[in-house]
């Protein structure tokens, strides 16, 4: 899919999650809130595979990026979702920081930063899969 990057983990979905938030809390970001989205169906009596999203970030990577670009708010702060395929695979997605400048019209600087933050991404992930 255009814009978003998925890995694959060698964990369950519940470690995989604890393993991403653990890994964002070391590099000092804030985690804001952690939705299992299985748990929410489960309460009006449906079924969803394990699917949780963590919702995180930091201020200072984040806010220069909606100074240049106000809309950027909508794809800030950074979520992923952990999710578990109907083979029982447990599968991190994740938006790609370039691909969310790019859709809000981005430049050479908001570029930059976007690169940044998709290199921490890319290792927050890969500690939370492998």
């Amino acid at each position: 899919m255009d814009g978003i990057k998925t890995l694959a983990s060698a964990y369950g979905p519940k470690d995989t999650m604890d393993r991403l938030e653990a890994a964002v809390r070391a590099k000092g970001m804030t985690v804001f809130a952690r939705i299992d989205h299985a748990a929410g169906a489960a309460e009006v009596g449906l079924s969803l595979r394990p699917t949780e999203l963590l919702i995180f970030g930091n201020a200072r990577a984040g806010t220069p990026l909606m100074q240049a670009k106000q809309t950027i708010g909508l794809d800030l702060p950074l979520k992923a979702l952990v999710w578990q395929d109907a083979s029982g695979k447990t599968w991190l997605s994740y938006n790609d920081p370039p691909w969310v400048v790019s859709r809000h019209g981005g430049d050479a600087n908001l570029d930059r930063i976007a690169s940044e933050m998709a290199l921490g991404l890319a290792a927050l992930t890969k500690a939370a899969t492998q």
